[in-house]
């Protein structure tokens, strides 16, 4: 597992050197040219931090300790999928982005932009007004209607993520991106930066057809 996230860590370090090359730097403003780096530096950092935490947990595990430190590394993880499945609220720092579409111009693939933007910038939990978006959220613009998951959601449409706040926000900043997209189809973005943002809403997994657990 550590050398999976040590070689997620280059992959991503790669790709935004890639996209980043792409664009022209030279033509970017100093701003710009901060916020992408704050951004590249911050998914480093996080994904170090995951790379010490599973090589700790191997040490721990493979010395023979008690079956206590299982159970600890056992339950973290179980609080982790439970965030990623979006089946328990959280809370911490993050941001909320409020998108207002006066001409009707957004489109599904700019909102799946905005998620994958998101994620990008390392969020780690997002709700799209009362729908928690997990990895099998879909969505779908339907007569100028935003769907989430078959849940319309009414417009100025309000996107919650929690993660470092200022990261989440440069990643949404980025030229060509999101905000600058909504922008060019006469929209708007405005996005806050919290200490403490809630996710309440919950997904209802829904029943496997095929897959069992394993005893």
């Amino acid at each position: 597992m550590a050398a999976g996230v040590t070689l997620l860590l280059g992959l991503a370090l790669v790709a935004q050197v890639q996209s980043t090359a792409a664009s022209d730097l030279e033509e970017l403003q100093e701003e710009d040219l901060i916020a992408l780096l704050d951004d590249v530096t911050n998914r480093a950092d996080n994904l170090e931090d995951e790379v010490r935490a599973l090589e700790a947990d191997r040490t721990r595990l493979a010395g023979g300790e008690d079956n206590a430190a299982a159970a600890r590394a056992a339950e973290r993880r179980l609080e982790s999928y439970q965030i990623l499945a979006g089946t328990v609220p959280v809370s911490g720092p993050g941001v909320v982005v409020v998108v207002r579409d006066p001409e009707r111009e957004l489109s599904t693939t700019t909102v799946i932009d905005l998620i994958q933007e998101l994620r990008d910038g390392g969020s780690e939990a997002i709700q799209i007004g009362e729908v928690r978006v997990v990895a099998s959220t879909w969505v779908e613009m339907r007569r100028d209607t935003l769907v989430v998951d078959g849940t319309s959601v009414s417009s100025p449409y309000e996107v919650r993520a929690i993660g470092d706040p200022h990261t989440l926000s440069g990643a949404l900043a980025i030229p060509g991106g999101f905000i600058d997209n909504v922008r060019r189809n006469g929209g708007s973005v405005q996005v806050t930066e919290q200490d403490d943002t809630v996710l309440d809403a919950l997904h209802e997994p829904s029943p496997h057809q095929y897959a069992q657990p394993v005893p």
